[in-house]
């Protein structure tokens, strides 16, 4: 490794890299990021998913769900004005700046950036009150469906929890909304707009109308009689994927500022790429060029080659065609070097919070030098070209890894992280 000058190591990151200081995630393999990492690695069977009453009657009728968490003794009347996917980012995003050792009462609010991607925003108070307008009238509506129900309850909930007064944007592009809004706040951090980025990606959808919409597409699992090996990214057997919801946040810092107040760094963000297939509002572009292309510009970004990345974090999502499709482009831009995982079927698909939970589980792969199973893996399809670790977590020298995202609208975003 050698010194550029700039205070960065070069090759581990470069002088635009952020900081990664502070990991906060909610999910339903755990209630904070300690506890989500531990079930990950441990390669259990998956412990939170669940079929719903809600849900009876439809092809798929179970999901991934955060289960004992007292959301109203965690965040007291902040509750009433915030939709559950918020309230989940709030939680995550304390998690997060208590582990950066950031506190709120006593920072510069007005440089302190917030970036919260999700993909359906506040469907779980809206279908609330559908019910309770098609049972009781309109006039029994509350009145604050309107300010729960917007995609920006997330991000907004969490700059007044936080008191961060710098930029604010809500992020949706599908399921790399995540991944993007932490790509956005990389953009901020370098373009010097805040010193302090809270960003990732929050979702909880719980609707009985998009359930019933995505099983008419055939994208869900209709593995019914056993929900828990379901989501079985790259095996043969897959069949759709599984909902979760849940929340992933970074706290991203400059890295002079974090130098400068001391702050324990536990991996760099060092570049980010998107593109767009341009093809279709569902379906991936079946040759993976847009992924393809994803992938490399967040190399240049990063300035890494793609013989430094040792993992890969990927979409892998288990539906038949992502697979494929994401995992030939990850062949053609790396080979077989990297270890690929789907840490998917251990927290479900949590669409729009999906980027931001992965991004925070790669950074913790980096920390750890451990790579996670892809759980329910028994077989890997022999369309799938790269090396997918499963059966147990593979410990692993690693230095520099990536996480993709793919979303509806041909959304693809890639993230580069380094080890600190």
């Amino acid at each position: 490794m050698r010194e550029d000058g700039s205070g960065v190591t070069a090759g581990t990151a470069g002088p635009c890299a952020a900081a990664v200081t502070g990991i906060g995630l909610v999910t339903a393999a755990g209630h904070d990021a300690k506890e989500t990492w531990s079930e990950i690695t441990t390669a259990r069977a998956p412990r939170g998913v669940r079929r719903l009453e809600s849900l009876q009657g439809l092809p798929c009728d179970f999901m991934y769900t955060v289960e004992g968490l007292d959301l109203e003794a965690r965040l007291g009347r902040a509750t009433l004005l915030l939709d559950r996917f918020a309230q989940l980012a709030v939680i995550a995003a304390r998690e997060a700046v208590a582990d950066a050792g950031l506190d709120p009462d006593t920072w510069d609010g007005t440089r302190v950036a917030v970036v919260v991607g999700t993909a359906h925003g506040g469907l779980h108070y809206y279908d609330e009150q559908q019910a309770v307008m098609a049972e009781r009238g309109a006039r029994r509506v509350a009145p604050k469906v309107a300010p729960l129900s917007v995609n920006n309850n997330a991000a907004g909930g969490v700059c007044q929890d936080l008191g961060a007064r710098g930029p604010s944007l809500a992020v949706s592009t599908a399921c790399a909304s995540g991944t993007d809004a932490i790509g956005t706040a990389l953009g901020w951090l370098r373009a010097g707009r805040c010193d302090i980025a809270v960003a990732g990606g929050a979702e909880s959808l719980r609707s009985r109308l998009m359930f019933a919409s995505t099983c008419r597409m055939k994208a869900l699992s209709t593995r019914v009689d056993d929900p828990a090996a379901a989501c079985r990214p790259f095996d043969t057997g897959r069949d759709g994927f599984v909902v979760g919801e849940g929340a992933g946040l970074l706290v991203l810092e400059r890295p002079e500022h974090a130098w400068a107040r001391g702050a324990a760094v536990r991996a760099h963000l060092a570049g980010y790429g998107s593109s767009n297939d341009a093809l279709s509002p569902v379906a991936p572009d079946e040759s993976g060029q847009g992924i393809e292309r994803a992938l490399r510009a967040a190399l240049t970004d990063a300035r890494v080659a793609a013989e430094d990345i040792g993992h890969v974090n990927a979409h892998g999502t288990s539906t038949v065609m992502n697979d494929l499709v994401e995992s030939a482009a990850l062949h053609r831009v790396f080979g077989d070097r990297p270890l690929v995982t789907s840490t998917k079927a251990m927290t479900g698909h949590a669409l729009g919070a999906a980027g931001g939970i992965e991004a925070a589980l790669t950074a913790l792969a980096l920390e750890e030098q451990v790579v996670p199973p892809t759980v329910n893996l028994e077989e890997q399809d022999p369309g799938v070209l790269v090396d997918v670790v499963a059966g147990a977590a593979r410990p692993a020298r690693l230095e520099c890894a990536a996480t993709s995202s793919l979303g509806f609208g041909g959304h693809n975003a890639v993230l580069v992280l380094t080890r600190a």
